[in-house]
């Protein structure tokens, strides 16, 4: 059951000022406004149908024949819907302005009033998950209609070992409001309301970043010493609220017996530990040939005996600082988006024309990006922070690749559209990639091409190493925390082992820096979520090989693909292109990729 908005947070979007004729939300098409009487009926609707459902189903899945038991489905998923619309509104509403006091209320209070409406609903995995394999597969069996949602069940059953009783599932789902919620909210307003002073101006964290990206290396220090100084002067805060979420996930593993603290999170993206650990291990060995070797390259290009942390993002000394305006970085993405196939361009077009994009920065505005899938009957919502700059074309791109594959899936229904992590960032970083390799086919001299294929390494170093490590980061916080609490410092020096070793040699670190895992929203809002990224990644760069191989059928099997959202696991769904990601070289040959693009920065040289 949908309780908060989810969001699909990326990793590397910018924010600031607007720049053109910025599109902001419309989200009539969910709700007209918060006192939209169609809002008062559905909530009212939604707690009466909790009620019936719990009314006429509880104690009596085990005896319902394949009817029956679709009839209980399709209830549950019209509940469900109807939950996600309120959610979605009111969570939309609330990420344009986390500072503002009356959204914030509705949003805590709408939290609660679903919480406590849905809490009947609590007994329907556990029963399901009680009855018996053979007997549940006999309704697949004599329901067509009914095997469809087999992977719902799939999934519920996929929590058996590790359920508790009825009465703690209830106990847990009536306190989530006041447990990670409600840390998640503070987070997120304190991130939001930060101030911070760079170059005689008041910016927030958001402005603040982008300056890393600029021309100016006094700037871009100028930036860094300040994000710095004010989340050090905050680190207290920030140290409270992941040891906070982190023992209260030891706590509620350790009852559920789940053997590791990432468990939750692969059972909840479909995929087999093993396959994460051999992708992590892939990435972590190629750290010396993928981003030590770039960064020497670009410490070289910068004329620099060493990089500080202020350059990693900084722009080559030949890169245009041309500011890219709306209507420009429009038609780069949705053609590049057309020369793949006129369908996907068509699929993204309504985002800038319907008020389904908010791309200025405002104040109190979240930070970074997303696409918002909303719900299946009604269409996704793409937040950005619009500066720009080439990285913020590139994350437009990608967010229309969610928002794309999103449309697609919603044919599903509201239970089966949903894709796993691990291929959420399929058709994010395809659309990514089509845009690049456009931009590169158009570049106007050798020297444009260098800056793209840069940009674009970066853009792929971001991705994956810098995803493994935060990945590692958190494997290893989560680890420490079981033996204590851990001060501001021993978070700091966690955060400092793993940075060194992803980075390589051409960095060091300036005093402070052990502080910058604070701002970071994946840690607080979904623990472990950082590997989908690299998942993605490698995942798309196999694809993209494919692609370019030239197999006559590809655009039909990678909308099929789409479609598919949350009804298929992977191996399925990368049979058709030859691919297995159970394969341990499965990882190398994605990693090849960027690998393949600094050889060509190093022949350029």
């Amino acid at each position: 059951m949908r309780l908060t908005p989810a969001p699909v947070y990326d990793a590397n979007a910018a924010g600031g000022e607007s720049l053109g004729d910025l599109p902001e939300w419309d989200l009539s098409d969910l709700y007209t406004s918060p006192d939209a009487p169609e809002l008062t009926r559905d909530m009212k609707w939604l707690e009466t149908a909790c009620a019936d459902f719990a009314s006429t189903y509880e104690g009596k899945l085990a005896d319902l024949d394949a009817q029956g038991m679709l009839d209980c489905v399709l209830a549950y998923e019209k509940i469900d819907l109807i939950a996600g619309r309120i959610m979605s509104f009111i969570g939309l509403r609330y990420y344009q302005n986390t500072t503002d006091a009356e959204r914030a209320k509705a949003m805590s209070d709408a939290q609660d009033k679903i919480t406590g409406y849905t809490t009947p609903l609590v007994f329907f995995s556990l029963e399901i998950n009680r009855i018996d394999d053979d007997h549940l597969a006999g309704l697949f069996d004599a329901s067509a209609d009914l095997a469809r949602y087999k992977p719902i069940f799939d999934r519920m059953r996929a929590m058996r070992p590790y359920q508790l009783s009825d009465e703690l599932e209830k106990f847990l789902h009536d306190q989530s409001t006041v447990g990670a919620a409600a840390w998640n909210r503070l987070f997120d307003e304190t991130v939001a309301g930060l101030e911070f002073q760079v170059l005689g101006e008041t910016k927030g964290l958001e402005a603040t970043l982008n300056h890393l990206t600029d021309q100016d290396r006094g700037a871009r220090e100028a930036a860094a010493r300040e994000v710095a100084r004010v989340f050090g002067g905050n680190v207290k805060l920030f140290a409270r609220v992941h040891n906070t979420l982190a023992k209260e996930k030891e706590i509620e593993d350790r009852w559920r017996k789940m053997p590791t603290p990432q468990t939750g999170r692969h059972l909840s993206n479909h995929v087999e530990p093993e396959v994460v650990e051999a992708l992590r291990d892939a990435v972590v060995r190629a750290y010396p040939k993928l981003s030590h070797r770039y960064y020497e390259l670009k410490r070289k290009w910068m004329g620099l005996e060493t990089l500080e942390v202020w350059d990693r993002n900084a722009p080559l000394p030949m890169e245009s600082d041309r500011e890219i305006g709306w209507e420009e970085a429009r038609e780069t993405v949705l053609s590049a988006y057309g020369e793949f196939d006129p369908e996907m361009a068509m699929l993204a077009e309504p985002f800038f024309d319907k008020g389904w994009i908010d791309a200025p920065v405002k104040p109190g505005k979240a930070p970074g990006a997303f696409a918002h899938p909303t719900v299946a009957d009604v269409h996704p919502y793409v937040m950005l922070n619009y500066l720009g700059k080439p990285r913020d074309v590139m994350t437009l791109a990608h967010e229309l690749g969610h928002g794309v594959h999103q449309r697609l899936a919603a044919g599903q229904g509201e239970l089966l559209a949903s894709t796993p992590l691990t291929l959420a960032e399929t058709a994010s970083v395809f659309g990514e990639m089509l845009t690049f390799k456009r931009l590169l086919r158009n570049a106007p001299s050798e020297t444009e091409r260098k800056v793209l294929l840069a940009g674009k390494v970066e853009d792929m170093i971001n991705t994956v190493v810098r995803q493994i490590a935060f990945y590692d980061f958190e494997c290893k916080l989560h680890d420490a925390r079981r033996e204590g609490e851990l001060t501001p410092d021993d978070i700091g020096a966690l955060w400092m082992s793993v940075q060194g070793e992803s980075l390589g040699p051409a960095f060091t670190f300036m005093e402070g820096y052990d502080t910058f895992w604070a701002y970071i929203p994946h840690f607080v809002h979904s623990p472990f979520y950082v590997y989908a990224y690299a998942f993605g990644d490698g995942l798309v760069n196999a694809l993209y090989a494919v692609y370019e191989e030239g197999d006559p059928d590809f655009q039909a099997k990678y909308f099929d693909m789409l479609k598919a959202g949350g009804s298929k696991h992977h191996k399925e769904l990368l049979a058709p292109f030859g691919l297995n990601a159970s394969d341990p070289e499965f990882w190398d040959k994605g990693l090849s990729m960027i690998s393949g693009f600094i050889d060509e920065l190093e022949r350029m040289e």
